[in-house]
Parts: structure tokens; C-alpha cells; sequence
């Protein structure tokens, strides 16, 4: 059980290496729309035939990467869960991506469907009626060339499952001397290939009741109305210290639990797909179904990660001892710049989170409601993180269907709540958030920053205690042999937030967008980088 915890932990930190290329992507494609939007940017400009071009070819370029996202999924879950070889696991994650899907389209062919017998315009001439005809065809898709089950990023994440459990196997197979130029990392591919094609043709088979469970939770989502948005919002907070929100994120936001919607007889699901479809191909999504999914995006994260999180921090300030302001005030500060600017949260939350359940509580409550008020004022921002860049490019460039005043002004209003109710918690509960530590340490001072990779590695308890780093957003993500070896006081003293342990042998080390710099440091004087 413990095991398969810590599996899931690094499910989850796999699922960020796509994320993170198309949160960048997304933010392209909502500048390049913007600039193509004549409100925005007047008719004149529109008119441009080179600017135009070139503006359309980044379009182009984003909505590719968002059409093959089931291949990044399958390639981040095999590079994430392999327990070395991480090229191999990640090239046979393609073959086997690929195959699993010929062994999909081979079923369907068997069964006599092909990309030509399921248009809306076929499934009418055979009886059915024109709404049940879109959905059906709906159900289909041409994946690099291949037809196939609309299985988006969900087809992706079982492909690469499937792969690096093969891999994980077969990596250091040894094969009979006369065939041994196939053994070990070889081998995996060829197993790949013989399996995955099995697997499409038993996923073809339960895939249609797969499907159905899927938009049964998606329509009960649906039905929920701005109550379903509420539940989202407080459960992606409550996840945080466990590291499983992304896990919830991805499935709102590519699969048809967040939303489906059909754009020339093609189904896009998932909120972040929609909104994506949109912005690439404007006027073909109905802005009412583009609201539906981004009840589930960016703009219920604006009010509180532009205005409330930055007025908690303030109140942590104003609470802290006064001789430990000037350290508390750094720490708050460089925070609460994250938090605003690119809606990266972590480094303020992990001030509370863990020495304070009621706080955690209330702040999880005011994002969901916050996702809740968003929906019910009609607000239309996408995109995944929430700061002022998502706001300026989704919201404000998107003009005034975005309705993003709304944002804004809540924004302003969980300002004061948010600062007046923490600093009550916190006062009157007496609750040691920084600089108000009961054993405040007559310890170590913050280490110099060309000493900081040698104490990161003795906190972790020396280099011998250490099987493998890697990192998130803003976590350190280490794997280490003896968890009692892990000193926090020794780690808090490099700079971090926060120490999460998350099983007896893997440890979360909270520092930051800096992280993939201490990462990358840690690794090099480890001799793996």
C-alpha cells in the first residue's frame, strides 16, 4: 500500500512535464487570438496580411500541440513511473501508444467502422436522428493518422501505464547468447509492440461502457451548476499537501468530466480542451459551452491568487514576532509576488497548511467559492494558473465577454477577508505560522547560497540515504532510504517552506519557483545530472 502511494505521487509529478509545456502554449495562443480579435486590437490591424500570418502560424503551432496531448501524456506517465531508463521507457510509450491504437481501429474495422461510415451525415442516412448522429460520431477521432476511439488524454495515460509496466519488467531482460543483441532495454519495445495491440482490441471492447461512466460523471458535473464548481475548487485545495491535485486537474480538464463540445463533427472534451478549441478556431465553440468549462479553469483561481493569498501573507507579516519581521517579511513577500504574478501558490500555502487545519479549511472553502461566484457572474478565463498573466491575457485581452470585472472585484473583496480572518485565527489560536514559532531556533542561520546544495543533501540525510530527486512547479521531490534520517530544521534553513513527508520514504521539500535551479544543483553534486 505504501508502495503504490508513492506510485501515485510520482503519477502525479509526471503529469506536470505536459502541463507545464502547454500552460506556456496557452498563454501564446490566448495573445495570438487577442491580436487577432478586431475589438482588441481595432480593424486596421486586422486587416495586416504579414502580422496576420505570422500570428496564425503561432496559432497553428499551439493548437498542434494541444491536438496530440494524449502522446505527451503517455510519454510523462512512462518517463515518471520508470525506474531507470527513462529514454527507453519513453520511446517505447510511443510505439506503444501507436499500437495500442492500430489494435483499437482494427476492432472498430472488424466491427464495420471506419472514418467514413461514422460522420453525423453517414449515421443519418442509417436511421439516426441528426442530434444523435453528432454525438455518436462524436465518439471517434483520427490520432496521428490513425482512426480510432476518442479517448483524449485518458487513451494516453493508460497507454503509457501499460508501457512502463512492461518496461519495468523487461529493462534488464537477459535473452539466449544468439539473440542476445534483443535483450535488456531492446527487449522493451518489442514487448511493447506485442502487447499494446492486445490491449486496443480489448479497450475497444469496454471502451463504449468506459465512455458512458465517463459522461454520466461529466452530466451529473454538468447538472451541478455552479455547486459542482464549488466542489472542484475546495477539493484542488484540499489536495495541495498531497501533491494529488493534479491528478483531479487533468481529469476536468481532458476528460468530458469537464465538458464536451463538438466542433465539425469532432468531439473536444475536457474544460482546458474546449477553452483551447476555442481560442484556435474562433466562432466555431458557442461562448455558452466555453463558460461551462471555464467554471473549471483560471478565473476561479484569480480572486484568490492575485488578492487573497497575498492579503494572508500580509496578516502572517503583521502577526509574526517583531524581532523575527525582517526574516518573516522576505519569506511572505517573495510569496506572495508568486502567488500574484503566475498564481504558484505552494510557498504560501506550506506556511500554513500544516500547523493550522482551520486555516487550511477556510482557505480551501473561499476557493471553492470562489470557482462557485466566478460561474454564477458568467466569467469566461482559461487557462490553468490563475495569476495576473491569465488575467491580462485571458481575461482583459479577451474583451468584455470575458466579464473579467467580476474577478477583480472579488478579488478586492477577499481582501480584507482574507486578511482579517487569519489574522483572528491566527492570534487567537495562537497558531505558530512563521515568526511565530513556540521553540523559535537559536539554530543555524539561512545558509549562504554556495553552501546550500551540500546542506540540502546532509538534511536529506548524506548522499547515501538518497535514491533518486527530482522536482515539480515548487517542490523538491526526493526518494530516500531512511525517512528518520530526513532533518527538517537542517532543510529550512536552505530556504524552504516547508517539509512534506508523503510516505515512509519519499519527502517533499517546498521551495519555490527556484526549484528546478536547486534540482538541477543537487543532482550535479550528486553526479546524476
Amino acid at each position: 500500500m505504501k508502495d503504490f502511494g508513492s506510485k501515485v505521487h510520482a503519477f502525479g509529478k509526471a503529469l506536470m512535464m505536459p502541463i507545464s509545456v502547454i500552460a506556456a502554449a496557452g498563454i501564446f495562443l490566448g495573445v495570438a487570438a487577442a491580436l487577432q480579435n478586431p475589438a482588441v486590437t481595432g480593424e486596421a490591424f486586422a486587416q495586416l496580411h504579414t502580422p496576420q500570418l505570422i500570428i496564425g502560424f503561432i496559432r497553428k503551432v499551439a493548437g498542434a500541440l494541444f491536438a496530440n496531448l494524449p502522446v505527451f501524456f503517455a510519454v510523462a506517465s512512462a518517463i515518471g513511473l520508470a525506474k531507470a531508463e527513462k529514454p527507453t521507457a519513453a520511446f517505447a510509450a510511443v510505439i506503444g501508444f501507436i499500437a495500442m491504437h492500430v489494435g483499437v481501429s482494427a476492432t472498430l474495422a472488424a466491427k464495420g467502422l471506419t472514418a467514413a461510415t461514422t460522420t453525423a451525415e453517414a449515421l443519418q442516412k442509417s436511421g439516426m436522428d441528426q442530434t444523435t448522429a453528432m454525438m455518436t460520431s462524436a465518439e471517434y477521432i483520427d490520432m496521428l493518422g490513425i482512426f480510432t476511439y476518442n479517448m483524449s488524454v485518458l487513451g494516453g495515460v493508460i497507454a503509457g501505464l501499460i508501457t512502463v509496466a512492461i518496461h519495468n519488467r523487461f529493462y534488464t531482460q537477459q535473452l539466449p547468447t544468439a539473440i542476445g543483441f534483443f535483450g535488456g532495454r531492446r527487449f522493451v519495445p518489442i514487448v511493447t509492440v506485442v502487447v499494446l495491440p492486445l490491449v486496443g482490441i480489448l479497450l475497444a471492447t469496454v471502451w463504449p461502457g468506459i465512455g458512458a461512466g465517463i459522461a454520466w460523471v461529466g452530466e451529473l458535473i454538468g447538472k451541478s451548476g455552479q455547486y459542482g464548481a464549488f466542489l472542484y475548487g475546495t477539493f484542488e485545495r484540499l489536495l495541495i499537501p498531497t501533491g494529488l491535485h493534479h491528478i483531479l486537474n487533468e481529469t476536468v480538464r481532458f476528460t468530458p468530466i469537464g465538458g464536451i463540445a463538438n466542433v465539425d463533427n469532432q468531439s473536444i472534451v475536457g474544460a482546458l480542451n474546449i477553452f483551447n478549441a476555442a481560442l484556435t478556431s474562433p466562432g466555431l465553440i458557442p461562448d455558452d459551452t466555453v463558460r461551462e468549462a471555464t467554471r473549471f479553469l483560471a478565473q476561479g483561481k484569480i480572486p484568490v491568487m492575485m488578492f487573497g493569498l497575498p492579503a494572508a501573507a500580509l496578516a502572517i507579516y503583521h502577526s509574526a514576532r517583531p524581532e523575527h519581521k525582517q526574516r518573516v517579511r522576505a519569506l511572505v513577500l517573495a510569496g506572495a509576488l508568486t502567488s500574484f504574478t503566475t498564481g504558484i501558490t505552494e510557498p504560501l500555502e506550506f506556511c500554513f497548511i500544516f500547523v493550522s487545519p482551520l486555516l487550511y479549511i477556510l482557505h480551501a472553502l473561499l476557493s471553492g467559492l470562489s470557482f462557485m461566484l466566478m460561474s454564477v457572474m458568467h466569467l469566461m478565463i482559461g487557462n490553468v494558473q490563475g495569476g495576473a498573466i491569465d488575467l491580462l491575457v485571458f481575461g482583459i485581452l479577451g474583451g468584455s465577454k470575458t466579464q473579467w470585472w467580476w474577478s477583480i472585484l472579488l478579488g478586492l473583496i477577499y481582501v480584507p477577508v482574507y486578511y482579517y480572518s487569519f489574522r483572528f485565527i491566527i492570534r487567537r489560536m495562537n497558531v505558530e505560522t512563521p515568526g511565530r514559532e513556540s521553540d523559535e531556533p537559536e539554530t543555524a542561520a539561512p545558509v549562504a547560497a554556495d553552501e546550500r546544495t551540500k546542506v540540502i543533501i546532509s538534511g536529506l540525510g548524506g548522499e547515501s540515504n538518497i535514491e533518486d530527486v527530482d522536482c515539480c512547479f515548487t517542490r523538491l521531490r526526493v526518494r530516500v532510504k531512511e525517512m528518520k534520517e530526513v532533518v527538517d530544521q537542517t532543510l529550512m534553513t536552505t530556504g524552504a517552506n516547508g517539509v512534506n513527508r508523503v510516505s515512509d520514504h519519499d519527502v517533499q521539500v517546498i521551495y519555490g519557483p527556484q526549484v528546478e535551479k536547486i534540482a538541477h544543483e543537487v543532482k550535479t553534486a550528486l553526479g546524476v545530472a
